[in-house]
């Protein structure tokens, strides 16, 4: 059950599109001055160092931020997920990878809260660690919950503001995560209907992230999409993360366009093999899907 660390995935091919479209969302949020609610079911440690061993073991970094740092142009949607990155590097050398508690946190103004869900006890004390260090500030602004996401989510909404967003993003180690995940949204759009909702889940060889997709395309919600990046072939062994997917209902009206722009760039920019792809529909049956492109650590940020 506590098995899970995201500090082994941190800046991953499936951290470059989760959060690239979490800043999009957060910075549409930021466009109107009335306050919003941040809440966010499994928080992580909030931050990662890319030198710990941890993130090392793995790098998998090295085939997902790492790839966006060779100094070329790139699409407005992946520059500002890399000035969020930059923000936790003075030096200009990306070793502090932001997760999504601490883009929440930084794009934060007076009025606007952070809420966060944290089961893992070891991961909750980091996090609470990590969150002390930023100030008098933060600890106004940030309440953390030693607790389920699936069901801590539920007794805070509807925000009190009526504007914000959801993140839910589990580990999926556990299969019953993708029917809790369904069921969550599902349970949170009768308390708050209007609230934007981020689901990410992976691509790996199992029915269940499928029938996610379907699932939550089925909900009837109203206005949503649902984007896709795969970046190699499933492993011969069954094992292991060959793309991502994310699912945003009422999602900001910039957002569909910027992925079209963008999701062929980073396939192209992240593929380990000629399968890499990319696909992006939505509710308004706009968006279309693109077809397979091929394609060293350079760490220091443009």
């Amino acid at each position: 059950m506590f098995s899970y660390r995201h500090a082994f995935h941190a800046g991953n091919h499936a951290d470059v599109l989760k959060h690239a479209i979490f800043v999009h969302i957060l910075r549409h949020l930021n466009l109107k001055p009335a306050p919003y609610w941040v809440m966010d079911t499994h928080a992580g440690a909030g931050v990662y160092d890319l030198t710990s061993d941890w993130a090392v073991k793995n790098g998998e970094f090295a085939d997902g931020l790492d790839r966006l740092l060779d100094g070329e142009p790139v699409p407005s949607l992946i520059e500002d997920y890399l000035d969020e990155v930059q923000r936790c590097n003075a030096d200009g050398i990306a070793n502090i990878y932001p997760g999504s508690p601490w883009l929440a946190l930084h794009a934060l103004r007076e009025r606007d809260r952070l809420r966060l869900f944290e089961q893992h006890p070891s991961e909750a004390d980091v996090l609470r660690r990590n969150l002390r260090s930023q100030g008098r500030k933060a600890q106004r602004q940030v309440a953390v919950y030693e607790a389920d996401g699936f069901e801590g989510i539920k007794a805070i909404l509807p925000p009190p503001t009526r504007r914000g967003v959801v993140l839910i993003d589990p580990s999926y180690e556990d299969k019953t995560d993708y029917r809790r995940t369904l069921l969550t949204v599902r349970e949170a759009l009768k308390r708050f209907a209007t609230g934007c909702y981020a689901v990410w889940y992976p691509l790996v060889q199992r029915r269940e992230p499928q029938e996610l997709g379907r699932s939550l395309e089925r909900l009837g919600c109203g206005d949503w999409l649902h984007a896709t990046l795969t970046v190699c072939k499933p492993a011969a062994d069954g094992h292991g993360l060959h793309g991502s997917g994310m699912f945003v209902i009422n999602p900001p009206w910039t957002l569909h366009a910027q992925l079209q722009q963008t999701l062929p760039w980073l396939r192209d920019k992240l593929a380990l093999d000629e399968r890499a792809a990319w696909t992006l529909t939505g509710s308004q049956d706009t968006a279309a899907p693109a077809g397979p492109a091929h394609t060293k650590r350079n760490a220091r940020l443009p």
